[in-house]
């Protein structure tokens, strides 16, 4: 029988209140706070919740988010899946680490005109360098829109840049 592995724990307790927060911390203070990537606000997705290994980004499709036949054009699921998975990913590392997807892989099941949408992903297992990560993307009725799952890499410490450093010029 096959037993399911575990996130690796999380960081130590923290001894003292001066010590950094966790990812899940930051990303939690950044959404009350309003803040959301440049890529949110160009599609209009936000990020709803966060914890250790998973997340969840919502859309409200309209019709500004159309291909050419008039249905959601699936780079704006893609978008959404792979924010939700490397905003799950993100949540298992260090404060001062990073990440890039390299590879990603979505299967659209059913149309989308407009409507919410809701993506939520999971961490399904993690090395110390690269993770595998799950998505499902569902409408407003609750069905299954696109299901996507993508392999993230941590980034060096010295190529890190994290969820609220401005971008050195």
């Amino acid at each position: 029988m096959a037993t399911r592995r575990k996130l690796p724990p999380g960081p130590a307790p923290r001894s003292d209140a001066r010590a950094a927060p966790t990812n899940v911390e930051r990303y939690r203070a950044a959404i009350a706070a309003g803040w959301s990537p440049p890529v949110a606000r160009l599609v209009g997705f936000r990020l709803t919740e966060i914890d250790r290994g998973r997340a969840t980004i919502e859309l409200r499709a309209g019709s500004q988010h159309a291909n050419p036949m008039g249905t959601l054009h699936g780079g704006v699921l893609c978008d959404i899946a792979d924010a939700a998975m490397g905003m799950a990913f993100a949540s298992t590392l260090p404060p001062d680490r990073s990440f890039t997807t390299i590879e990603l892989k979505i299967s659209f099941l059913r149309p989308v005109w407009t409507g919410r949408l809701v993506a939520q992903s999971r961490v399904l297992r993690r090395g110390r360098l690269v993770g595998l990560v799950a998505c499902r993307i569902v409408d407003d009725r609750r069905r299954l829109v696109a299901y996507a799952t993508s392999t993230c890499m941590a980034l060096p410490r010295e190529a890190g840049r994290g969820l609220v450093r401005s971008r050195q010029k």
